[in-house]
């Protein structure tokens, strides 16, 4: 099952991705083209060309795990990044994007850090 509780760094791969790849191409995509661990406690997440389906790659202590997602309708709502390596975002965004938003939410509230007084 799919916590974001646990997740570390999320990165997005930016662009299309051919999703015919499975465990072995995207870790190799990782390793590679991001110069990134597969083996970390990172998540990876790709997208197709019609965004319209993610994969994402993470590695659990001894083997990995990849979820799929295909919607039926609608799109992602996923960045248009130029860059060769990939985005980094928090698990609120990446919430944000599996809900069908955009990772920038001009009208969230934002985090508030509890200080603690001694």
């Amino acid at each position: 099952m799919l916590s974001i509780a646990t997740v570390g760094k999320v990165h997005l791969a930016p662009g299309a991705t051919d999703l015919r790849k499975s465990i072995d191409g995207l870790s190799a995509l990782v390793s590679a083209v991001f110069q990134l661990d597969p083996f970390s406690d990172q998540w990876f997440v790709f997208c197709n060309r019609q965004r319209d389906k993610l994969k994402i790659l993470r590695w659990d202590h001894n083997g990995f795990w990849l979820y799929y997602r295909r919607l039926e309708r609608g799109r992602f709502k996923w960045p248009t990044t130029q860059s060769n390596g990939t985005l980094c975002i928090t698990r609120r965004q990446l919430q944000w994007l599996l809900d069908g938003l955009t990772i920038e939410q001009k009208h969230a509230h934002r985090p508030v850090h509890a200080r603690i007084a001694v």
